[in-house]
């Protein structure tokens, strides 16, 4: 007995690390969508994953700036910027570059003295090396992205920005997927199959909006066509196919991938909206009704979010927050689908609840 206590509790220890890990994922994602607003994201032209040391005097402040000078942004878009002003956006850059190096310490120093401990469940071993893989990719997805706006063109490839996001995603959700079969290991004893196949279309509505969003982010849509519900006066805008051939339409062309996040937001948020309804019904788990609810206001405020922050083209503070809530959104779809699964155990569940048993995560 005292045995199964001791793991259980360590488990649940490694489930509360895993969602700090996310929150501090959480807090990079925002910072990224802030650094991205703000023009930042091309101030530092040499990609050194160890250092974590900023210039520290004037002169090692004048190579960065003299780097940066001889970069493509300088010379086409940034050409008369002084000192100062650099020195605005590359801390935004810098500070999203240590708050990752950060990430990685919080992560892999905690597990590795989990690993040490024997503290870890052996079923968790290759799903934590998983994450290391993941996060060492991410990290040269970051410098991947940023070379592609130091060439040519000064700005970043709308291609490798999803990328890059969505690499963030995955790591985000695998930790929160990990961390809630941590803390609610119950046996499986599911809702009807269709409350929970809606909850997973939901799920991956709002993971392909967001992805969608980076389209949006990466071409700088948000700053045109700044009106809702219609764009130039029209439900479906001119051009929107005006590429060859078509499917560039979906990635490269503003019309056509503002059209597209817009259309999915609503369908996203119409989506939500059947599920929550279809949900209310008698005899179901409080703790499950009440995420389901959640769910729908989350996404109620993003979609409100995302008016406001087209409407008042793309503003730092808002632009950061739509990213940020969009991660809450997907979040509570997530956590929604995992309650529908364990329903039994759950309070305020008709049936009475049952033992607990490992979930295999």
């Amino acid at each position: 007995m005292m045995k199964r206590k001791a793991a259980s509790d360590n488990e649940r220890l490694i489930g509360l690390w895993l969602l700090a890990c996310c929150l501090v994922l959480l807090a990079l994602i925002m910072l990224g969508g802030a650094t991205r607003l703000t023009g930042s994201g091309l101030s530092m032209v040499h990609w050194q994953p160890l250092s974590v040391v900023p210039p520290m005097s004037e002169a090692a402040w004048q190579l960065e700036f003299n780097a940066y000078r001889q970069s493509p942004e300088y010379i086409k878009v940034n050409r008369g910027m002084s000192l100062d002003e650099f020195k605005v956006i590359y801390w935004y850059e810098f500070g999203h570059r240590l708050l990752a190096r950060a990430l990685g310490l919080v992560f892999a120093l905690p597990l590795a003295w989990f690993w040490w401990r024997g503290m870890l469940p052996k079923r968790l071993n290759w799903p934590m090396l998983g994450l290391l893989a993941l996060g060492a990719a991410q990290a040269y997805m970051g410098w991947y992205m940023v070379k592609s706006g130091l060439v040519d063109i000064p700005r970043v490839s709308p291609y490798r920005l999803a990328a890059h996001l969505s690499l963030a995603l995955v790591i985000f959700v695998i930790m929160l997927r990990l961390a809630l079969g941590l803390l609610w290991p119950a046996r499986r004893s599911p809702e009807p199959p269709g409350l929970i196949h809606g909850l997973r279309l939901v799920f991956a509505l709002i993971a392909i909006t967001i992805v969608s969003g980076a389209f949006v982010a990466g071409l700088k849509a948000g700053l045109v066509y700044n009106t809702f519900p219609l764009m130039e006066g029209r439900w479906v805008p001119t051009g929107i196919l005006a590429l060859e051939p078509t499917w560039r339409n979906l990635f490269e062309n503003t019309a056509t991938v503002q059209f597209v996040h817009r259309l999915l937001a609503i369908t996203t948020l119409a989506a939500i909206g059947l599920v929550w309804w279809a949900s209310r019904r008698t005899g179901m788990p409080s703790a499950l009704a009440r995420s389901i609810s959640v769910l729908l206001v989350l996404a109620v405020a993003q979609v409100l979010l995302g008016i406001a922050t087209l409407l008042t083209y793309v503003p730092v503070t808002l632009g950061t927050l739509h990213q940020g809530m969009a991660v809450g959104v997907l979040s509570a779809a997530l956590v929604a689908e995992w309650l529908a699964g364990r329903s039994a155990t759950l309070p305020g569940a008709d049936q009475e609840a049952t033992s607990a048993e490992p979930v295999r995560v």
